[in-house]
């Protein structure tokens, strides 16, 4: 009768070995440390509550890096839509302040928060970690077609904003 490893040193194990890449990508593409912590930390609870299941896939890792990039998604789906709420709530009862624009540089993490969160997760899933585009597009449950032209979209959007102290025209 053989010993069957517990399902929680399992999980244990890829938590070790996966989460601080997991939390670094989730802090970007998400723009905020605690959020990318607590969807790491829930999409553990969902590999740990589908192990059974997951434990066969090839790259258990993928699944939990498609749980998280959902999760994130949408999570900053529903933040933009009460964001966008409370402005037109303030519009309405008359406050006037906005925000004033930074003089100087954009930094890359500032222009990757102008994006939209589909596109800045192609951006992260390709150039960062490495994923080709058909990865991309399981990881996010969309077609190849779709990750090419939010990575073409990102990039277009992206140069501009990375660009504005090259003042002299010069092409790289």
């Amino acid at each position: 009768m053989g010993v069957r490893a517990d399902p929680t040193d399992e999980v244990a194990q890829i938590y070790a070995s996966a989460c601080p890449r997991l939390i670094g990508y989730l802090t970007v593409l998400g723009g905020n440390r605690a959020d990318a912590e607590e969807v790491a930390q829930d999409a553990f609870v969902r590999l740990l509550e589908n192990w059974r299941k997951v434990r066969t896939y090839d790259d258990p890792q993928a699944w939990l890096r498609q749980v998280a990039t959902r999760a994130m998604i949408s999570r900053r789906r529903r933040s933009t839509t009460a964001r966008t709420g409370n402005r037109r709530l303030a519009a309405l009862q008359g406050d006037g302040t906005t925000a004033a624009a930074d003089a100087g540089q954009i930094d890359l993490d500032r222009a990757l928060q102008q994006l939209s969160i589909e596109h800045r997760a192609v951006l992260l899933l390709h150039h960062v970690h490495d994923l080709s585009i058909d990865d991309v597009a399981r990881t996010l449950g969309v077609p190849a077609g779709t990750v090419k032209s939010r990575l073409a979209r990102a990039r277009a959007a992206l140069l501009p904003l990375l660009s504005t102290s090259d003042t002299n025209g010069s092409a790289s």
